[in-house]
């Protein structure tokens, strides 16, 4: 028979991290390098929630919750946390979820709000259905919008998947940045703390609206997650340089072999260069040569993703009362 536990997040690192392994969803927002940052900078006001079900002795899945004010929501916060799920062993959902609700059936919580969710998720998929079926309410809505890329093997087929105007503009726009000089486009996996600082800069810089989001709070944030991904191998940092100058950088993850784009900055000094949107080109240009499948563009419908090719998926935001 499967029971819902409550543990500690040093309770279930390992097997956290092997069903992530397992799942063919995508979780690097749920991932526990991720949620054990997230809960470091912003739990406050938050009660731990974090629990497993277990089969016969095994953990079949993890549910990364937290409370706040009686309502139970996902570990992360659609501020920094582009899509959020349940980490579930494949075949193991009907036993997860019916587990998890006999567990909040004996509990004074009766609601989750869980968002944002990718409409593949592990939680759209099982709890849309509990949605439809509920008597009490229950809801899933559509939220905002993620883009992403399929990513063919080599550039040409990449440049064949643009029209025609954002082939001609990526590629004039390259050619006039050509002209000015030797530039080059570096992935840092272990980022020193001046590639960091540069980031950060660029990021502020690029933007009146990233600044005032850089709060102290978020640029600790920021840190504390990029060293976590250092130490788990997922940390894309690129810089793009010009005359061996700095002019852009991207901060992306590599998760199971798919590019996550998670931020982005440049100097203002090369704008009228295209020094963002060709830092963005020249990631993909580099994820194409190291075989990736996917490249990500995350949340929100800013059109140079459209124009670098991403199409975009419909996020959701479940409620589900018990």
């Amino acid at each position: 028979m499967a029971e819902f536990v409550l543990r500690q997040f040093e309770d279930l690192r390992q097997d956290w991290d092997d069903l992530c392994r397992k799942s063919p969803a995508r979780l690097l927002f749920s991932s526990p390098s991720w949620c054990e940052v997230w809960w470091r900078h912003f739990s406050e006001g938050n009660e731990l929630y974090l629990g497993a079900v277990t089969e016969q002795s095994n953990i079949i899945g993890i549910a990364p919750l937290r409370l706040k004010d009686g309502v139970l929501h996902f570990i992360g916060s659609d501020n920094v946390c582009d899509f959020l799920d349940f980490i579930v062993a494949p075949g193991k959902e009907g036993i997860f979820f019916s587990a998890l609700r006999q567990h909040l059936e004996h509990t004074d919580y009766k609601t989750l709000d869980l968002a944002p969710l990718l409409p593949d998720s592990t939680a759209h998929k099982w709890i849309a259905g509990m949605a439809t079926r509920s008597e009490k309410g229950s809801s899933c809505t559509e939220d905002d919008v993620t883009v992403a890329l399929d990513l063919p093997p080599d550039l040409p087929p990449y440049l064949a998947l643009l029209n025609g105007k954002q082939r001609h503009e990526i590629l004039r726009k390259e050619r006039r940045l050509l002209e000015e000089g030797e530039v080059a486009y570096e992935v840092k996996p272990q980022a020193a703390e001046g590639d960091i600082e540069v980031f950060l800069e660029f990021f502020r810089e690029s933007r009146e609206d990233k600044n005032r989001f850089l709060t102290p709070g978020m640029e600790s944030f920021f840190r504390d997650i990029i060293g976590s991904a250092a130490l788990d191998h997922t940390l894309h940092l690129g810089i793009l340089t010009l005359n061996r100058v700095k002019i852009a950088a991207t901060l992306c993850f590599d998760y199971r072999n798919e590019i996550y784009l998670y931020n982005s900055g440049y100097n203002p000094a090369y704008r009228l260069l295209s020094a963002g949107l060709l830092s963005k080109y020249y990631s993909i240009r580099d994820s194409i040569e190291k075989n990736k499948k996917r490249y990500d563009f995350l949340r929100g419908a800013e059109r140079y993703k459209y124009h670098l090719g991403g199409s975009e998926t419909q996020l959701f935001r479940c409620i589900i009362n018990i």
